[in-house]
């Protein structure tokens, strides 16, 4: 272990010292990995409307991006293979172009008040069309990509870190003591609209504009 200078941040530099600090994986998770959906995966996907998804370009550099649906949004094409609809968001893309150069994703998908998680790691394609896009139509919306994972690793994570956050506890939740999103915004990024503007982009209609495409505010 190294020391930053004068941070007092004490550095872990090799697996042998990670290995000695967190001890040894036991043998039953070393053993739940997979390769291939079982009847049981393909359950959640139907229950899940939403996944967390990570990717890294060729220089490393991260992203983790939402995505949600009504569940069962993620469509399974075979027990190596499932698709996740793209739908209207602010265009970035972000994920999508590190896809583009270095094709490695996890996912991780939530069932509210679940506190165990399905994991699954892979390889991605962006397509542009395909059969299965007639299944992925929600509200009127068809969507012009799809995330297509070819799947490497499949496993189901504990729920020690939800039991710990009390996530799914409404008793816990303070969003009340955060400012709203508009106002968030209007703080931390530089924006010609008025507070009130955002917050009523932001506002109840906000709902209404969730398929639709081209409505993400540019000032």
């Amino acid at each position: 272990m190294e020391e930053q200078g004068g941070t007092g941040i004490i550095e872990v530099k090799t697996h042998e010292e990670l290995r000695a600090l967190v001890g040894p994986p036991m043998q039953r998770s070393l053993e739940k990995e997979r390769t291939r959906l079982h009847p049981v995966d393909r359950a959640w996907l139907a229950a899940s409307p939403f996944c967390l998804v990570a990717t890294a370009n060729a220089d490393g550099d991260c992203d983790v991006s939402p995505k949600g649906d009504p569940p069962g949004f993620a469509y399974v094409i075979d027990d190596r293979t499932l698709a996740i609809p793209e739908r209207p968001g602010n265009r970035r893309a972000d994920g999508f172009h590190n896809i583009l150069a270095n094709p490695h994703v996890g996912l991780i998908f939530f069932v509210p008040g679940r506190n165990d998680t399905l994991r699954i790691n892979g390889r991605a394609r962006l397509a542009r069309e395909a059969p299965f896009f007639e299944a992925m139509v929600e509200k009127g919306h068809r969507p012009v990509l799809a995330l297509v994972v070819d799947i490497d690793q499949i496993f189901y994570h504990c729920a020690k870190a939800f039991l710990r956050s009390k996530l799914w506890t409404p008793e816990t939740w303070r969003p009340e003591e955060l400012p709203s999103h508009a106002k968030i915004i209007k703080s931390v990024q530089k924006t010609d609209m008025t507070l009130e503007e955002l917050e009523a982009y932001y506002g109840p209609s906000y709902l209404e504009k969730l398929y639709m495409n081209g409505l993400t505010p540019e000032r």
